[in-house]
């Protein structure tokens, strides 16, 4: 009996080290590849939502650029990706302004 409950023991540990620990790692290896290999013309967006071009970098940090005239220094590992770059034939998207409801008609009479 001493024996199958030790052997149940190491196949949860076993079991719980593919399902958790190894994924896990794998996420934190991929994370840190794109760490290292994003340059300068990357567009990135950070953990907090923010869309930006690389423009700028340091050890620790990146000079991304987020408007026309506005660069920010951001935390490397705060970068959350890279995005891809749009594909051949596919406009970028740029911001429209939200159409006005038309007003509604005078009803006749009030």
């Amino acid at each position: 009996m001493g024996s199958a409950g030790l052997f149940l023991i190491v196949i949860a540990f076993l079991f719980l080290y593919f399902v958790l620990v190894r994924p896990q790692k794998r996420r934190q290896l991929d994370q840190q590849r794109m760490l290292n290999e994003i340059k300068i013309g990357d567009e990135v967006v950070t953990a907090g939502g923010i869309y930006g071009e690389i423009t700028g970098l340091e050890e620790d940090d990146v000079m991304v650029r987020i408007a026309p005239e506005l660069e920010v220094r951001v935390a490397r590992r705060a970068i959350a990706g890279v995005t891809p770059p749009p594909e051949a034939g596919e406009a970028p998207d740029e911001l429209e302004p939200a159409e006005a409801p038309e007003p509604p008609e005078p009803t006749p009479g009030t």
